[in-house]
């Protein structure tokens, strides 16, 4: 009994040591090692800290940062990204950070941009990529128009009779953003979605306060966080909700009710899913994980960039009123059309500024956008003005040939194959209010542009609307 006790001791402490030394060396060494090896290259940055990296910093630096609004001006980035903008100022426009015991190279250096956003991409992705380009893009894209159109005419019949009192319009042109791509994307209602949407947000929010959490490796093994098996619930319910539209789609061509999938973003993926070469077949994970993506994504990035086009508008007046004036003269009192719609000169010019000053927020490559859109090196002493002549002979003049000082949807074979779609998602809601109404910042409206997996008001967008006619 005494020698199993020994034994058992014995092996308990061994158990224990190699934990120790397990951690001691991913945990301490690792880093240390790796922030010797980039300082030594002329890679500085914040100090690694014990199983939480930056973290602990980075949160802090947040929570100051959100905790109170800002002065009506488009200087962003020390609100918006507080750590990246303190670092950047302390240790260059290059530095290594740390998210828990994961390495982060942070490059916002113009001239490195280009070999770090380019990558190459296999066969199979490039055909994935056709595949949503020819979904986003020319006659597809035009046949989208009238559904686009149909959905912002709901909104603004609901807006009747709220002229000249205060309205909320970032949660407006959430529920207007949504129900675009549920009837464009997947052929069904805002309501079919609705469900999707709801989780996706709760799953963003559970994705959202984990972000700077450290992890110790080994511990999930034997507990799993609250927030992780919600996710895990979550992602789940996400995945069930976005089969049942699938299989809605597949029962409907296996009993003959319609000819095929459809033209849609869905049908498309559906055609590539029942495609007879296993080669270049796309798998049910593929077309699930495509659709939250463009639920998710595609929402969050065309209701803020609505949302932000629309407070700038609010703000300069003079530029409100060109842009009116265009909307009028190519489209009178009508509803938009493909071909209007690729003759606003003026609105493009204004949207692309709002996406320099208010560029979408997604993932660590945001960081980049963000820090370039506000460098003064790259867009001189008036990088924090509103001024859409910039773009006035397109976006080669305005960033002077380089490709990445301007990235909004990013660069390369992994930029944003829905930018057409976004950008035609907000010249048509943003032509017909403007055929309806001028609009004004409400004096209750609280500027707190907020990171959120897009940039979004925190406090909503408040303005007052005036009835045109």
């Amino acid at each position: 009994m005494g020698n199993l006790l020994i034994l058992f001791i014995a092996s308990l402490g061994l158990c224990l040591f190699v934990a120790l030394l397990y951690v001691l060396y991913n945990y301490w060494w690792v880093p240390h090692r790796v922030q010797f090896i980039m300082s030594s290259q002329g890679i500085r940055g914040p100090p690694y800290e014990f199983t939480h990296g930056n973290n602990k910093q980075i949160l802090q630096m947040q929570k100051e940062a959100y905790s109170k609004p800002m002065a009506l001006t488009h200087d962003i980035f020390p609100r918006v990204l507080p750590h990246v903008y303190s670092y950047i100022k302390k240790y260059g426009k290059n530095y290594l950070s740390w998210n828990g015991v994961q390495a982060q190279l942070v490059i916002t250096d113009p001239e490195l941009q280009g070999d770090s956003l380019v990558t190459s991409e296999s066969e199979k992705r490039a055909r994935q990529r056709k595949l949503a380009n020819y979904a986003f893009h020319g006659e597809s894209l035009k046949n989208m128009i009238p559904a686009i159109i149909a959905s912002v005419e709901t909104m603004l019949e609901k807006w009747k009779g709220k002229e000249g009192k205060e309205m909320e319009v970032f949660q407006e042109f959430g529920l207007l953003t949504s129900e675009m791509i549920s009837r464009t994307a997947f052929s069904s209602s805002y309501l079919e979605g609705e469900k999707i949407f709801d989780m996706l947000m709760k799953l963003s929010a559970i994705t959202g306060r984990n972000m700077y959490k450290a992890k110790i490796l080994f511990i999930g093994k034997f507990w799993e966080p609250a927030d992780e098996i919600e996710s895990d619930k979550l992602a789940k319910m996400i995945h069930d909700s976005v089969m049942k539209i699938i299989k809605q789609k597949e029962e409907k061509v296996m009993t003959r009710e319609a000819d095929n999938f459809g033209r849609d973003f869905l049908g498309l993926l559906l055609n590539a899913y029942h495609d007879p070469d296993e080669k270049i077949r796309l798998s049910i994970q593929y077309v699930v994980g495509e659709c939250k993506s463009s639920y998710f994504a595609g929402q969050k990035t065309s209701n803020s960039l609505l949302a932000w086009t629309i407070l700038l508008l609010a703000i300069n007046a003079d530029w409100q009123d060109k842009a009116r004036a265009e909307v009028i003269e190519v489209f009178g009192n009508q509803n938009p059309n493909s071909q209007g719609i690729a003759k606003l000169k003026i609105i493009t010019m204004i949207i692309n500024e709002t996406l320099r000053l208010y560029p979408p927020v997604h993932g660590v490559l945001s960081i980049r956008y963000i820090a370039l859109h506000h460098d003064p090196d790259l867009w001189g002493d008036d990088v924090h003005l509103f001024k859409p002549e910039r773009f006035a002979e397109g976006i080669a003049k305005a960033t002077y040939n380089n490709a990445a000082a301007f990235l909004p949807f990013g660069l390369g074979p992994r930029s944003c194959v829905g930018m057409s779609f976004s950008i035609t998602k907000t010249k048509i809601p943003l032509s017909m209010i403007l055929q309806r109404y001028t609009f004004t910042i409400s004096p209750s409206y609280v500027h707190a542009p907020l990171p959120n997996l897009s940039l979004k008001p925190q406090h909503g967008l408040h303005l007052l609307f005036h009835s045109l006619h």
